[in-house]
Formats: structure tokens, C-alpha cells, sequence
């Protein structure tokens, strides 16, 4: 349901009226204020999220949210073992963001439950933690990036890795030359996880709303091997390890190469393969090459057994960089840059603490959710390559495929009604 449908419109989903003002400026903060963050999603990683909120001082676990009853319990178990109180807990994130109590939401849903969630916490006037990737499709993520800036609101993109010291070293080096001329990067992706063999479809469970976790996704029998962790192997709600991993890797090289508000302008699927007996839609296997205008070429392989991380290839060098692991040939490779030209990346050692930071002094965060749509949009440009067997062209400028409407109509995808994304 978009914003203008949200009073005395619910299509049963236990609504009430909500009267949210354009834009609700940040609150001052004191030296001893917190700020006070609403949780929308509160399973897996959800869970490590509240975990580390929970255990800062600049930062108060204010309220919780969850479509899944038994989930929510356990996290509402979880804060008030800690805090000695209990917090607030809803079924329908709405209401949570129509508390005027809370400053900012983390949203740790599964992907297709992102883009609206983002939006109505920028309408309510909260800022907001988007977990990667981003969105589900480009034109979601340009949305999500409008409402941003409409609403004067700091939002983070989830892909920690810039907060990682090993990982600004790297792209740190790449954008001061240190290697030379780029010849090639190589980013290695994991394999499916999904935890097979497939099952029929059931009843969903009790405690799970299942149309509301469906939400603005096509209509479908449920599948307890489609929710929760395993969303993320069905195209309705992810897209594989592409937006899982790929999210994270490729948001590096675009760190790395200077991109953070552009792209590539041709992608290539070299080979895909799909599980043998369908437990999944994503693919089992692929290989993608993505071009950029100045020639450089990106191959991303997911699958086929190459070490997680991204390897940078130059004519004076290589660097390879993983979680928690950074090497160079040679070593001087990452020596660190000085001179007044020198080019000095932003530096964060906390994600959350950047995100918290940010909200106190109004500036815009390490993974911004432009940068943010803009790496997610990489990922979904190589599985519509991928879909589809064929090449496409990308005009980064624009957000278009040009010449090509089929691959066009991929860059967005119908909600479920009553939903509906708007700003």
C-alpha cells in the first residue's frame, strides 16, 4: 500500500489511520541522547543487527517488528533479558513508524520487502539502515534513493565491507594507481546454500502472516523452504548469491573504480547453469562479464569455485582482498598514500557507528543509498543478463537498457495489490 492509500485503507491487514507529515525534521541531540531506533525484520540477521545495537551507548533499541509471531517473541525475549524492560512490538511495521518516538529503523526483511519500508520510514521523517542489496530491482532502488533526497533523510546501505579496514586498503590502492593500469578484476562469489531437497507446498505456520510476508510479491502457495533464509534463492523475493554476495563484492569494485554514482555499460553472460532438479529458480553457476566505458572488465563468478573476495589485476601488480584477508604482489602495493594528489577514502571502522553518526551531525553515510543502488544495480543487471542468455547494454546515465525492451522490463517488476510504490 503506498503512502496515500494508508488512511482507513488496510485490505485486512489490521491498519488504523496513519497521518504522516512530509517531512518531520531530525530532533537535536544532545551530547547524552541516543538515538532511538525501531527494528522492522528481527530474524538472522536481524537478530546480530539488534545484538550490536543493543550493546552501544549512542543507540536504544526502541521497538520491534515482525510479520513472524514466534520470531518476534524471541526478539522481544532477547531485548528485554537485556534492557530489563520490554519494548514495544508490532506486526505492522506502519505502525511502528508512526510513533513519534522513534528517530530511525534498521529494516533486515527479506529483499522484496526493502524498497516499501525505506520509503514510508523516508515519508515519516525517520532515517533508515536498509540491509544489502538494496532493492529487488533498479528502478525500486531509484525510488528508494528519490525519497532519500525528497525527505532530507540519512539512509545506510548495509554493505558493511566499507566499514572493513582490508577493504578501503584495497580500493584505496586501485584509486591511487598503485597498480598501474587495471587489466582485469576478478570477483569470486560462494555457491547456492540452499539447504535441498525441495519440499511441496504446505499451510504456513500460525504464527507467520504469510500475505503480509508476501506483501507486494506475486501471489504464491507457501513453501516453508521459500521464507525466511531460503528467500533468497526465488526470483520473487532475491536474486541468488548475485545480490547476496554480489552485493558486498561488487560494491568494493565499484568503490575501488571510482563508480559510485555510475556503472558499466555492457554485461555478458558467459555461462549459467540452474540446479538439475529446479530447488531453486537462481542459478546454481554463472559467470558474468561486465565492461565499463573505459574498458575495464569486471568477471564475476559465482559457483564455480573461486575464493570469495576480489582480485585486482595491474600492469605493476595484483591485489587480492576477502574478509579479513588483504594481499598484495608486491607488498608495497599497500603501502599507505601520501602527497597533497593523494586520494584518501572515507574511513569507518563501525558500520553501525557510521550510520549513528551520521544521524547525529546530518551528513551522509559510508554506503549512502545512492551508492547503494547503484552496486545493487550491478547485481540485477547480471541476472537479467543471465535470464535472459544474452548480452545487454547499460546506459548508467540514464538507468536504461537502451534498444532492448524485453531486458527494459526486467529493470522493474508489478506489486501485489494493494501495494504500490510511490513518492
Amino acid at each position: 500500500m503506498s503512502r496515500r492509500r494508508f488512511l482507513g485503507r488496510a485490505a485486512g491487514l489490521g491498519a488504523s489511520a496513519w497521518a504522516f507529515p512530509a517531512l518531520v525534521p531530525a530532533r537535536a541531540f544532545g551530547a547524552a541522547d541516543r538515538v532511538r531506533v525501531g527494528f522492522i525484520g528481527v530474524r538472522n540477521q536481524g537478530t546480530n543487527n539488534l545484538k550490536a545495537l543493543l550493546s552501544r551507548d549512542d543507540a536504544e533499541v526502541a521497538a520491534l517488528c515482525d510479520v513472524d509471531r514466534d520470531v518476534l517473541a524471541a526478539a522481544s525475549n532477547l531485548v528485554s533479558d537485556r534492557l530489563g524492560r520490554v519494548v514495544p512490538s508490532f506486526h505492522d511495521y506502519r505502525e511502528l513508524l508512526d510513533r513519534p518516538d522513534i528517530d530511525a529503523v534498521l529494516i533486515t526483511t527479506p529483499d522484496h520487502w526493502h524498497a516499501l519500508p525505506t520509503v514510508h520510514a523516508c515519508q515519516a521523517g525517520k532515517d533508515v539502515y536498509c540491509e544489502k542489496p538494496l532493492s529487488l530491482t533498479v528502478a525500486e532502488g531509484r525510488t528508494m534513493a528519490t525519497a532519500a533526497r525528497t525527505h532530507d533523510r540519512v539512509v545506510q546501505t548495509g554493505s558493511q565491507q566499507r566499514s572493513a579496514p582490508e577493504f578501503r586498503r584495497a580500493a584505496e590502492a586501485v584509486r591511487n594507481g598503485r597498480l598501474g593500469t587495471i587489466r582485469s578484476i576478478t570477483v569470486g562469489l560462494p555457491g547456492v546454500n540452499f539447504d535441498g531437497p525441495a519440499v511441496p507446498d504446505a499451510e504456513p505456520p500460525a504464527a507467520l502472516d504469510y500475505n503480509f510476508w508476501l506483501g507486494p510479491a506475486p501471489d504464491r502457495p507457501y513453501n516453508p523452504k521459500q521464507v525466511h533464509y531460503l528467500f533468497r534463492f526465488f526470483w520473487p523475493y532475491s536474486g541468488g548469491q548475485m545480490t547476496n554476495f554480489g552485493a558486498h563484492h561488487l560494491d568494493i569494485v565499484q568503490w575501488a573504480l571510482g563508480r559510485d554514482d555510475s556503472g558499466p555499460v555492457h554485461v555478458e553472460p558467459v555461462s549459467v547453469e540452474y540446479h538439475p532438479e529446479g530447488w531453486y529458480e537462481v542459478p546454481r553457476t554463472s559467470e558474468v562479464v561486465y565492461t565499463y566505458d573505459d574498458g575495464v572488465r569486471v568477471r564475476c563468478r559465482q559457483g564455480l569455485g573461486d575464493p570469495s573476495g576480489i582480485r585486482f589485476e595491474g600492469t605493476e601488480g595484483s591485489i587480492f582482498v576477502a574478509r579479513g584477508r588483504l594481499q598484495a604482489d608486491p607488498e608495497e602495493l599497500l603501502s599507505e598514500p601520501s602527497g597533497p594528489d593523494a586520494v584518501r577514502l572515507e574511513e569507518s571502522r563501525d558500520h553501525h557507528q557510521n550510520w549513528i553518526d551520521c544521524i547525529r551531525e546530518r551528513r551522509r553515510p559510508i554506503c549512502d543509498v545512492e551508492v547503494g543502488h547503484r552496486s545493487a544495480t550491478l547485481c540485477h543487471l547480471g541476472n537479467i543478463a543471465a535470464r535472459l542468455g544474452r548480452s545487454i547494454r547499460w546506459d548508467p546515465d540514464r538507468e536504461t537498457i537502451p534498444g532492448d525492451s524485453e531486458a527494459g522490463a526486467m529493470l522493474s517488476r508489478p506489486y501485489r495489490k494493494p501495494w504500490a510504490l510511490d513518492i
